[in-house]
């Protein structure tokens, strides 16, 4: 096996225990009685997303512009090798296997965003009409998203957002090397979508977000934290791009912790675990789109800003009405655009201040940016309108307030006597 291969195997093993890690981190936050329920959306998201993947999803983020594609630069054919028939005959018959370890590390990438959005939904999403929303958002968002984003063949980026630069006119290409748009403006616009369609929960306030086993929320957190580097690393094309991957992915999420904690002091006079957790979650999230084009000092003000930024927004739901339980769109959706948007300013050579002076980088990661929220906000609100309004989405409020746990699944979390 070459070296690449290998990693990139390694990375998407990292990769697909961040969604366990994001089960654990999520059914910390949630209630006792809701603890099942929430770490069954992320196992669910597991097994449905990781077959439609292989089934055809990796076939429409497939796109090299040769004329095979449905619509060239946007979406790829899903039946081009359905199944990954033709790949699994090559590698038997003693091909390379790099098409298989890239299904098998996108495969990874499609299920942790469709999981990150189940944290909008805790403690009143029905399980089926979420699988039901999780397969459609993956068809029709996430897998021709991923291709905008992620595409390339040996001639370059083959997506219109990795072509963005190209179709605009512009000498710059649109950075975005592990997911800042694709996987967490994706999953942030999503989540705010359902959590509009689904309104609030009983007793909606601040009382109710207090998680009911802090160490879970920590052995989460951790988990998230050790897959990122293959999150971010995987694709790293050489030793030089990697090891600054690697630094940039210790110390953003280090210095989110610090700019979280810093303001839930100066906010509530305490600095709190889950709010470490939620630091460095906010940090790594910041840094996905830009941990290749940043130098590690910049990388340390980007976590400082959005562990800052992220303690403040996760507060707006309670001013402005919606009820995004466990803050995906106060994490993954703001931080996500500060990260994606930071690279205007700082990217070594091309960004504001460090690069050419001028603001071409800015424009290509706003315009990424602002298209993949609003797609997948409008898609996501119109697929969870429909289910909502058919077979119904929310659980009765009722069952809400006896525990959902019981009711979906017949299990207790703890079965203490």
């Amino acid at each position: 096996m070459t070296p690449g291969t290998i990693w990139l195997l390694v990375s998407a093993a990292l990769v697909l225990f961040m969604t366990p890690g994001l089960a654990f981190f999520y059914g910390g936050l949630v209630k006792a009685k809701s603890v099942v329920s929430m770490m069954m959306l992320s196992f669910g998201a597991i097994g449905l997303v990781g077959v439609l993947w292989v089934l055809y999803g990796a076939n429409m983020a497939t796109l090299d512009n040769s004329g095979s594609d449905w619509i060239k630069q946007v979406l790829g054919n899903p039946f081009s090798d359905f199944g990954q028939w033709d790949a699994a005959k090559d590698s038997f018959g003693g091909g390379d296997g790099g098409v298989l370890a890239s299904v098998a590390f996108g495969s990874t990438f499609a299920i942790i965003t469709v999981a990150l959005i189940s944290g909008a939904i805790a403690d009143r999403a029905r399980f089926f009409p979420w699988m039901l929303f999780a397969g459609l958002f993956a068809t029709l968002v996430y897998f021709p998203v991923a291709g905008w984003v992620f595409a390339f063949n040996d001639d370059g980026m083959t997506g219109w957002i990795g072509n963005l630069g190209d179709n605009l006119g512009i000498d710059a290409s649109t950075i975005d090397f592990a997911g800042g748009t694709a996987v967490h403006i994706n999953a942030g616009a999503a989540a705010l979508a359902l959590a509009l369609v689904l309104g609030q929960r009983v007793g909606f306030s601040k009382e109710l977000q207090k998680p009911h086993n802090v160490p879970l929320v920590l052995i989460g957190a951790a988990i998230l934290w050790f897959g990122w580097f293959g999150f971010n690393t995987g694709a790293a094309a050489g030793d030089g791009m990697a090891t600054l991957i690697f630094v940039n992915t210790i110390v953003c999420p280090a210095a989110g912790i610090l700019g979280w904690i810093i303001v839930e002091h100066f906010k509530n006079g305490k600095a709190t675990s889950v709010g470490a957790a939620s630091g460095a979650v906010a940090g790594l999230v910041a840094i996905t789109p830009s941990c290749v084009a940043l130098q590690p000092i910049w990388a340390i003000v980007l976590g400082l800003l959005a562990g800052g930024v992220c303690a403040i927004a996760v507060d707006l739901k309670f001013k402005l009405g919606y009820d995004d339980s466990l803050d995906v769109v106060g994490i993954h959706l703001v931080a996500g655009i500060i990260g994606t948007l930071y690279l205007g300013f700082f990217a070594m050579e091309t960004g504001l201040f460090t690069g050419g002076g001028n603001l071409d980088q800015l424009i290509l990661q706003a315009v990424s940016a602002i298209a993949v929220a609003v797609y997948s906000f409008v898609v996501s609100y119109a697929i969870a309108t429909v289910i909502n309004r058919t077979i119904g989405f929310r659980i009765h409020q009722d069952e809400e307030s006896a525990g959902i746990d019981s009711v979906l699944h017949g299990e207790e979390g703890y079965a203490l006597v």
